[in-house]
């Protein structure tokens, strides 16, 4: 029977009192910055709900109406133009862009080394660091986030506690098993990072993420929630 190389895992609180290796890692994520588009039954239901209110809307004086129209006239005008969802890293499908997919949430994964790879072959990977002599994991990750970034200037970490939990078990290219621990943080005020130690990276959406880990696509469905 074939035997799954991840499995979730929940435990008592604390680290392990075995020796066994820990990894933190960063599930780095940039937030919506313009409104999602509306789902069509979601959509249809609010014109239904105005148009009902509007049935029992108060009437005013026309009067009034006369009198609000005409207040603050002519002081001053604002020309407001939408930007556009659609940008020119959308059209070129250019991943190493944060100006992409503005109305999902993004992911940052990095290409290269990584620890659940021994062989040191390159895999895609979140940003990760194995667990030291750091005073808490969430220390630990920040630590593996700020070696790709530089600084944390631009981040802000949700919590103390991991959002996630997996182990990664012994097998053939994994010649000692560890658990990791995910870790969930967020880009604050920019829209760009010069992103290093790695030999490529790209922001992706939850559905691409999932294409780059198809054996733990099932773990990350439950996880991330976008």
């Amino acid at each position: 029977m074939h035997r799954s190389l991840v499995r979730p895992f929940m435990g008592a609180r604390g680290f392990s009192s075995t020796s066994e290796k820990i990894v933190a890692s960063v599930l780095f994520e940039r937030l919506p910055v313009v409104i999602p588009k509306l789902d069509p039954v979601v959509y249809a239901f609010q014109e239904f709900s105005f148009r009902w209110r509007q049935q029992y809307r108060r009437k005013y004086p026309d009067e009034f109406l006369d009198m609000s129209k005409s207040r603050g006239k002519g002081d001053y005008q604002i020309d407001y133009v939408p930007a556009p969802r659609i940008t020119e890293a959308d059209k070129t499908n250019d991943r190493k862009s944060l100006q992409r997919a503005l109305d999902r949430r993004l992911y940052l994964l990095l290409y290269g080394d990584s620890n659940a790879a021994p062989s040191r072959k390159p895999v895609w990977h979140f940003p990760e660091k194995v667990y030291d002599s750091e005073e808490t994991l969430r220390k630990c990750a920040e630590s593996a986030l700020a070696s790709v970034l530089g600084d944390l200037s631009h981040t802000y970490f949700v919590g103390n506690a991991p959002m996630g939990h997996m182990v990664i078990q012994q097998m053939e290219n994994v010649p000692e098993p560890f658990k990791r621990f995910f870790f969930k943080s967020q880009v604050i005020d920019t829209n760009k990072f010069n992103i290093r130690k790695c030999e490529d990276f790209v922001w992706v959406t939850k559905d691409e993420l999932l294409e780059y880990f198809p054996e733990q696509a099932e773990f990350f469905k439950k996880m991330i929630i976008s």
